[in-house]
């Protein structure tokens, strides 16, 4: 089987995971700071948050952003569950607004539409999660110019992105947003086996999603209601969370970070030849923005349905069967039947319920061999033409 994405781990890797186990710190040493800044200085954020999970990072990111009980969050519908549970989180009411039909991301016109009737209601989001889905980057300078006019913070979920740029800066540079939130599971470009990271220009932010992230606890004296009582003390000054992320998680994704330029390098090979190969086939490729270079965390081909004798679930299970590890990402969210019961309906956001008709994720990972990629392209021939 040769799966839609797999991690790349090397001897260096695994040497400095070894290292870590053989030091006297497994969980809050020198790696986890050491990981922070390799991101943030590749990226060009000022400030880094490692934490156990993206899911974690999201929801720090929208308590930290001030997101509670009475507010709105609004995403893409096109997304995994966790860019709207973030918000559910936090007591808020979530939202969606529907995709662009080329780049499968939140659609800017659609925002606005949505944005305006919010504003007659009296009903606009205070934070809005914009997904990178595949990792092309949304429209981020029409969202920022929206979020302005309209006055809701912004998080840019680029769980997909890490290594992709917009207008020429790197994805975490955050300059059209308040926080960027990255992932590290195995398939992701990067991976500490689990992980994500907050990434942000705010002093003031960064410091809330530190005290966050571990239980809400300092050790600073200026934020103490009293002197401490000795060199030992702390304080919990606020609810928060176990998130922190392991040495052990760190060490591996320092490691890692040495070959993402690698990764995404190969990535765009192998796009480029399915670009090549697949363009006669019965399918819409995916379509890149002029202003945005792909993370290319996933390779989405949509099937023209009308085209083939085979409907989407006999192609899937057809290249299941052959020995293609395809995936499908992502059911969208108002669907699933918890936001169901919160009284979403099909036919809610018919582009985004569309796509989910078409959509299937093909192999590309950067371990990914020429004959694999050969293999994949000759399967996919041989289903969708008979």
């Amino acid at each position: 089987m040769i799966p839609y994405g797999r991690q790349s781990i090397s001897q260096d890797d695994i040497d400095a995971v070894v290292s870590v186990l053989q030091s006297d710190f497994l969980t809050q040493g020198p790696q986890v700071p050491a990981f922070e800044k390799a991101v943030s200085d590749y990226v060009g954020a000022k400030h880094a948050l490692a934490v156990n999970s993206a899911t974690s990072a999201l929801h720090i990111a929208c308590l930290a952003l001030g997101l509670r009980e009475g507010d709105r969050l609004w995403t893409t519908p096109v997304t995994f569950v966790a860019s709207a549970n973030c918000g559910l989180y936090c007591g808020a009411q979530v939202d969606f607004v529907d995709i662009d039909p080329k780049t499968y991301n939140l659609c800017p016109l659609a925002l606005e539409s949505k944005l305006e009737h919010a504003k007659q209601a009296g009903t606009l989001p205070k934070v809005l999660v914009a997904v990178h889905l595949c990792g092309q980057p949304c429209d981020m300078a029409a969202i920022s110019r929206l979020a302005v006019k309209y006055g809701f913070k912004v998080i840019e979920d680029a769980s997909h992105a890490i290594g992709g740029k917009y207008k020429d800066d790197f994805i975490g540079r955050g300059r059209y947003s308040d926080i960027t939130v990255f992932s590290f599971h195995p398939v992701k470009i990067i991976t500490t086996a689990e992980g994500g990271m907050a990434l942000t220009n705010c002093d003031q932010l960064a410091e809330r999603m530190a005290l966050l992230r571990s239980h809400g606890i300092t050790r600073d004296a200026a934020l103490m209601t009293q002197k401490p009582d000795g060199p030992w003390y702390y304080q919990q000054i606020d609810l928060g969370y176990n998130y922190r992320m392991t040495e052990l998680q760190a060490a591996l994704g320092v490691s890692q970070m040495t070959r993402l330029g690698d990764f995404i390098s190969r990535r765009h090979e192998l796009a480029a030849v399915y670009n090549q190969e697949l363009v006669s086939l019965p399918i819409t490729l995916p379509w890149q923005h002029p202003d945005g270079y792909s993370g290319l965390h996933l390779y989405v081909i949509r099937l023209e349905l009308d085209k083939l004798n085979k409907s989407h679930v006999e192609v899937f299970e057809e290249l299941r069967e052959r020995g293609l590890g395809v995936n499908l990402h992502y059911i969208p969210v108002h669907l699933q039947p918890y936001y169901q019961d919160l009284g979403f309906n099909p036919g809610d956001f018919p582009l985004a319920e569309r796509y989910y008709r078409e959509a299937i994720s093909i192999p590309m990972f950067h371990g990914m061999t020429d004959d694999e990629q050969a293999c994949v392209i000759e399967i996919l021939r041989e289903v969708l033409s008979a």
